[in-house]
């Protein structure tokens, strides 16, 4: 049986200025469907490789597959939905299958504007598409499909076509039973630009304990559960040695949540020496860094270079929803705890909420320079529209085109702004902040690897703004101040509202607690909830800290 995966060319001006990053999806999927004896498998990278439309369709001509996969976050789901569409021009008689978070929810609205997809997988694939790729080979498909739980497809009835979705698959228990086929990939395609380097996307643990309102990470997944650290481990060891990986950035919405399994996660790569050949980043949150202060050091030890920080967005911490002192102190203070531990530190700021104004714009800017991150990024507020708050601010978004649901691009329109105007006061943070660290910042950090990644980091900056493809300035016409006026930003509104169909879908966090504080918009990882400890752990942490004192005693001495 011929499988082919297929990533959708999508492109925005985001996170990939700073490189191409290796989709881990098809990773994962080729390695659950090869260990189920399904080894014929293909994966066409249209994104990284810049495939046509035209070129895709000759690509898959000369193939002869009897099933191809997709997969699509929100941005990318009409890219998604063209990639199947060629793919069944081409071979009509092929079974579509589209994945991915968006599907996932969107599955009425998807399979509905694209019946040429024959079936959507909803949750984490690897189970349900080896049981799809086992009806298919053995005939039993489309016959039995409703025998296979988490998926969904159009039904022609005797009143017309109907979605039908089965009942939910359980998630998978056991993550680490999954090895993933890193081989599929073009490695020499994938490079980490500050750096110059080969990068990877690994992941330690899946789902999230928490609810947020703005994140549909939770949601999706439904069960939090955490890989052991050392399979983790055995992981990034094979795409080193092997694929010559020199950064990775773990998958995890927050990895540090589990302070016991990250701190055993770090003892690992220490112990193989891991630290010495590759460095790696991550997504946390303020209170965590500030939690593990005495660790910070031993983070950057194992190889931890750099952090990114979810912070408020400054039009929210006008509305007094806690203490904007007390959080604007904190975010301070775990800055500057991590430049201390030599780590670089990132602070994402969301902007474009309703309330937004260039007085709060501004005011990101002067946190950004008071905090002293050695990064910072401002994104345009999101709204999935399979998430609550998606629902409570519906009023108030006008935009449903989701090839602009980008994090680049305003969706919501500010009361007191036009969205060019939003996007010009943008882009003059960014002016500001970059060209302050290019002057008096980055060239003065020291002679380590410290200051050669800040470096890196800037060359990538300078490289994507002098391409437009940063921001996606190029496609929307903004050429500075004098263009905020005439900016573009080509929504098709053409396009409805819809919203994601969820009741079927209730995560362990929905049953153990149900958020009971005001909703407050924060950049990913912006949470204040924390995770029991246990004695383990806290014995665990001395453990490290006592070593850590040891070897400051031998140092000084």
């Amino acid at each position: 049986m011929r499988i082919i995966l297929i990533h959708p060319n999508y492109h925005s001006g985001g996170a990939e200025i700073a490189g191409n990053w290796p989709p881990a999806w098809a990773a994962y999927l080729a390695g659950a469907l090869k260990s189920n004896g399904f080894t014929d498998l293909r994966f066409i990278d249209a994104m990284t490789e810049n495939i046509s439309d035209e070129d895709l369709a000759a690509i898959l001509a000369e193939e002869k597959p009897d099933m191809i996969g997709c997969t699509s976050i929100t941005p990318s789901i009409y890219k998604a939905e063209r990639t199947l569409q060629i793919a069944k021009q081409v071979h009509p008689d092929c079974v579509t299958v589209l994945g991915g978070v968006h599907a996932t929810f969107m599955f009425q609205q998807v399979l509905g504007e694209a019946p040429w997809i024959d079936v959507v997988v909803r949750g984490e694939g690897e189970e349900i598409l080896v049981e799809l790729a086992r009806a298919i080979e053995s005939g039993q498909w489309p016959a039995n499909r409703n025998d296979i739980k988490g998926i969904a497809f159009p039904d022609q009835a005797a009143d017309g076509t109907q979605v039908v979705a089965t009942a939910a698959a359980p998630t998978i228990k056991d993550l680490d039973g999954i090895s993933p086929d890193w081989g599929i990939l073009k490695w020499d395609m994938y490079k980490y630009i500050p750096m110059n380097t080969r990068v990877a996307i690994p992941n330690m643990a899946r789902g999230c304990p928490f609810t947020c309102s703005f994140c549909s990470q939770w949601k999706f997944w439904r069960d939090y559960r955490v890989r052991d650290p050392k399979k983790v481990v055995d992981e990034i060891e094979e795409l080193v040695n092997k694929y010559q990986v020199g950064f990775f950035i773990l998958a995890d919405e927050e990895p540090t949540i589990n302070r016991k399994k990250f701190i055993q996660f770090c003892e690992e790569l220490i112990a193989r020496g891991l630290n010495k050949k590759v460095q790696w980043g991550i997504n946390t949150r303020v209170t965590d860094i500030l939690r593990d202060e005495k660790l910070l050091k031993f983070y950057n030890e194992a190889g931890l270079m750099h952090v990114s920080l979810g912070t408020e967005a400054a039009a929210q911490l006008k509305l007094d929803l806690f203490n904007k002192e007390t959080k604007i102190s904190d975010n301070k203070k775990a800055i500057r705890l991590l430049r201390e531990a030599g780590i670089v530190c990132e602070a994402q700021f969301i902007v474009g909420l309703d309330s937004e104004t260039p007085e709060t714009l501004e005011e990101t800017y002067r946190m950004a320079m008071d905090w002293k991150p050695d990064l910072a990024n401002w994104s345009m507020y999101t709204p999935w529209p399979f998430t609550p708050l998606f629902k409570e601010l519906s009023d108030k978004v006008e935009v449903f085109d989701f090839d602009k649901y980008n994090f680049v691009t305003p969706i919501l329109k500010p009361a007191a702004m036009e969205r060019g105007e939003l996007l010009d006061r943008v882009m003059n943070n960014y002016r500001r902040f970059y060209m302050y660290k290019a002057f008096f910042s980055y060239p003065w950090s020291g002679t380590g690897r410290r200051r050669r990644y800040l470096l890196g980091c800037l060359k990538a900056f300078l490289k994507a703004g002098f391409e437009r493809k940063f921001y996606d300035l190029g496609r929307v016409g903004y050429w500075g101040p004098q263009s905020k006026k005439k900016v573009d930003f080509h929504f098709d509104n053409t396009r409805s509202k819809a919203f994601g169909q969820t009741a079927d879908w209730e995560a362990n966090a929905d049953r153990s607690r149900k958020a009971t504080t005001p909703t407050i918009v924060s950049a990913c990882g912006g949470g204040t909830e924390q995770m029991a400890e246990d004695a383990e752990c806290a014995a665990l942490q001395a453990k490290v800290l006592d070593k850590a004192d040891g070897a400051g005693a031998v140092s000084r001495h």
